[in-house]
């Protein structure tokens, strides 16, 4: 977040602002906070997707959660060791692994859509 709002800070807008007279509060609140705040949201929703997948991977390769706490991964492993009659094992956990990754993506575009100043009309 501070690595973004110093970039913000550093442009042109912000030193215009400065000239006509505003404050350093309106600077910071209307004009750098809205600036910076869609690309930290949308960088903490892949992230949060990121983590998903890495931790559904570690526990798929067996080094992930302790075993006794049910994770996506660990039910994966077990799904991929049980005989074919069971293939419901595998394909509900990694739907689930799909469909949240998905949902984080899509609702931090759309955040982002929502919050970028430069894409209102």
């Amino acid at each position: 977040m501070a690595r973004e709002i110093f970039k913000q800070r550093s442009l042109d807008y912000v030193a215009a602002a400065r000239a006509l007279g505003a404050s350093r509060a309106r600077v910071v609140f209307r004009h750098i906070l809205p600036n910076a705040l869609a690309p930290v949201l949308v960088g903490i929703s892949f992230s949060i997707a990121g983590a998903i997948a890495m931790e559904s991977g570690l526990s798929f390769l067996g080094i992930g959660v302790a075993s006794p706490t049910a994770t996506w991964g660990e039910l994966l492993l077990e799904g991929r060791d049980s005989p074919l009659p069971n293939w419901w094992l595998s394909i509900f956990p990694g739907l689930a692994i799909f469909a949240a990754m998905t949902a984080y993506n899509l609702i931090g575009e759309g955040l982002r859509d929502a919050m970028d100043p430069r894409l209102r009309k």
